[in-house]
């Protein structure tokens, strides 16, 4: 039955239907996404208390928004923040007005249709019920563990309530995110449903009045007091082994909030390491804040094209090849694969199954992502390819003749991409009849894990192209970054030297352990030798001479490609990889300044690329640094980390945490 009999707020419409059901609706003014602001609250909390004054049969709460339900708090607010009692009071006030959403007289309802996240899914756990929509846009998760904050509206308290403690730290310690049809297993959701029934699957649940759910006997002994402790002793285990407290204080204030506190943000006294007054003054908080807005700023390049493709052709199914075929199938494009034999695409249809059963959980969805990746040795996919996307080794005459036999076969629509990772797009697009339809798409190893696409434009490249191609990059669900083209571009111009300066230690005795647990302890997500490694030694080799042709190569890497021995792909290099992972000795004592000396050449070549102008300012080289690399994300990127640490040249020092 139509709603009817509204009423309207700033930001929120109340109608009420034939039924008795009022109906909130959440469309937040002047914006295109629904965030949690302070006028937001304070309207919500007027809306329960009028409501209260006059119990409705059921509430429920709803977006008007077409692109999801709530994408968390309002991050301005907490960029406005001056004073401790500032950021005490955005919590409060969060809080507050979900436990008055919780203890409101009558039943209320969180219908979910796409994301719903940090305090979107604090007001959902606030209600009595929650319907979440099973559409690949529907993600449940509270993310503020990644901008280094807790969840402070009542996430921690009630999640583990109705998910168990597992599950709940899980989601809570790392930030992950969970589809609709998880978060029903979960028990998170009262029920999972298709878009057409959501609204009566509505109304039923609230006819239904149910007890709410609770969790099992087996999960209900997790939330025991006395069992809190062994079961956060346990997390706080697996924290230690990704981030340091140090680095990462969030993580550990999440376990002792649980654990002293039954999950009141507020309950910590100021002095606490784990109090929103302590947190919020770590650097760690306003740099991760600043790590957001970056990305935010590469995920809106393209958002004005409007064009979107439909079918992927890539040629090459080596290891970056086939791992971007299998990517874009998983974000729902028909893609072709092409290699010489079917042979050679036999690993990647493989490495694809993998990765299809890691991320969708379902045997249904997995067989259709394989539908839509189909083997291509003819090449039969390119005349109908809306993006082909080369990814031969990186040989110029190679690409060239490749490039000129797609140029021929393609639409002239066709986005013509190269995945190079150094070569200049001048001298791939010199032989064909329109060298401005040459784009470069430079994905990274390992694609379904680095989230940065380098879009490298070169002097003949059409504007409208860095648009489609930026545009295509957000399709396929990766965080695009215009760069011009030059030798390494961005990400492995100003990796390489880093790079080189730890294979340079490890040449002058420091064992590649101890070099590693130098970067580690400076903040890096994994040490240099190691990322070596995976990247491929070979690889590391050309881009090294591609950057500086006079400079010798570090002894122990030419040895080691020599020998063929070239990394992860080859089972060894620096380390071995024999178990799919590295094997390690203990570090040795890390010698004083080993961390300064590595990050230095980072940080100096950081300024050159932003001097030639590789991308257009300052904050977009730091956000390829933290997307492309991995550079130490609390540290805000490398140029912002030399400003604030006074290291504003090549030749000032830079010290370590």
């Amino acid at each position: 039955m139509a709603p009817s009999m509204s009423t309207t707020a700033q930001n929120w419409r109340l109608e009420h239907d034939a039924d008795g059901i009022a109906w909130l609706v959440f469309d937040r003014a002047g914006t295109s996404t629904n965030t949690l602001s302070a006028a937001v609250l304070e309207e919500l909390s007027a809306i329960v208390s009028e409501l209260a004054a006059a119990p409705p049969k059921g509430l429920v709460i709803r977006s008007g928004k077409d692109n999801g339900f709530i994408a968390g708090a309002d991050i301005e607010d907490f960029e406005r923040v001056k004073t401790v009692d500032d950021a005490v009071a955005i919590v409060k006030r969060g809080w507050d007005v979900f436990n008055q959403l919780a203890a409101a007289p009558f039943p209320t309802l969180a219908l979910v249709k796409g994301f719903c996240l940090g305090g979107g899914l604090e007001l959902a756990l606030a209600c009595r019920y929650r319907v979440v929509v099973d559409e690949p846009g529907t993600r449940l998760g509270l993310p503020e563990v990644m901008l280094g904050i807790v969840p402070g509206w009542g996430g921690i308290r009630r999640l583990p309530r109705v998910a168990g403690a597992p599950a709940a730290l899980d989601m809570l310690l790392t930030g992950r995110t969970i589809d609709a049809r998880r978060a029903k297993k979960l028990g998170i959701a009262d029920e999972c449903v298709p878009p057409r029934i959501m609204m009566n699957t509505a109304r039923g649940v609230l006819a239904a009045a149910a007890t709410p759910r609770r969790v099992s006997f087996p999960l209900s002994l997790t939330l025991n007091p006395f069992v809190r402790p062994i079961i956060a002793a346990q997390a706080r285990k697996q924290v230690q082994a990704r981030a340091r407290r140090e680095h990462y204080p969030a993580p550990y204030a999440i376990l002792d909030i649980w654990v002293k506190h039954d999950g009141d943000a507020l309950g910590p006294a100021p002095s606490d390491p784990a109090s929103i007054a302590h947190l919020i003054q770590t650097p760690t908080a306003m740099n991760l804040i600043r790590v957001f807005r970056l990305q935010e700023r590469l995920k809106a390049f393209g958002r004005d094209d409007a064009s979107k493709a439909q079918h992927v052709h890539v040629v090459g199914a080596g290891t970056m090849g086939g791992d971007i075929a299998a990517w874009c199938a998983l974000r729902g494009l028909t893609v072709t694969l092409q290699d010489q034999t079917a042979e050679r695409l036999k690993p990647a249809m493989q490495r694809a199954g993998t990765l299809f059963a890691d991320r969708l959980r379902d045997p249904r969805r997995v067989r259709d992502a394989f539908d839509r990746l189909v083997p291509d040795v003819a090449g039969d996919g390119v005349a109908r390819a809306d993006v082909i996307i080369e990814a031969i080794f990186e040989n110029l005459d190679a690409k060239r003749t490749l490039f000129t036999a797609l140029e021929a076969k393609a639409k002239p629509t066709a986005l013509l991409a190269t995945n190079t990772s150094s070569i200049p797009l001048e001298q791939i697009g010199a032989p064909l009849k329109d060298p401005g339809r040459l784009i470069g798409l430079h994905f990274f190893n390992p694609v379904a894990k680095m989230m940065l696409v380098e879009i490298v434009h070169g002097t003949n490249t059409r504007d409208d192209l860095v648009l489609r191609a930026c545009a295509f990059t957000r399709l396929i669900d990766k965080l695009p970054l215009p760069v011009k083209s030059a030798p390494g571009f961005l990400v492995n111009r100003i990796l390489a030297p880093y790079l080189m300066e730890a294979m340079r230690c490890v040449d002058e005795g420091i064992s590649p352990e101890t070099v590693d647990e130098a970067a580690l302890a400076f903040g890096m997500p994994v040490g240099p030798i190691e990322l070596a490694d995976t990247v491929g030694l070979d690889i590391c080799l050309a881009v090294g001479k591609m950057l500086d042709p006079a400079a010798e190569p570090p002894k122990k890497l030419a040895e080691l490609t020599t020998a063929g021995k070239l990394g992860k792909k080859t089972k060894r290099g620096f380390y071995d990889w024999s178990t799919g992972k590295p094997t390690k000795a203990a570090p040795g004592a890390v010698p004083a300044g080993l961390a300064d000396r590595l990050i230095r050449p980072y940080v100096a070549e950081a300024q050159a690329a932003l001097a030639d102008g590789i991308v257009a300012d300052a904050d977009l080289v730091d956000a390829g640094a933290i997307f492309g690399t991995g550079f130490a994300p609390f540290r805000g990127g490398p140029l912002h980390y030399a400003a604030s640490s006074g290291a504003s040249s090549p030749s000032a020092s830079i010290a370590p945490n």
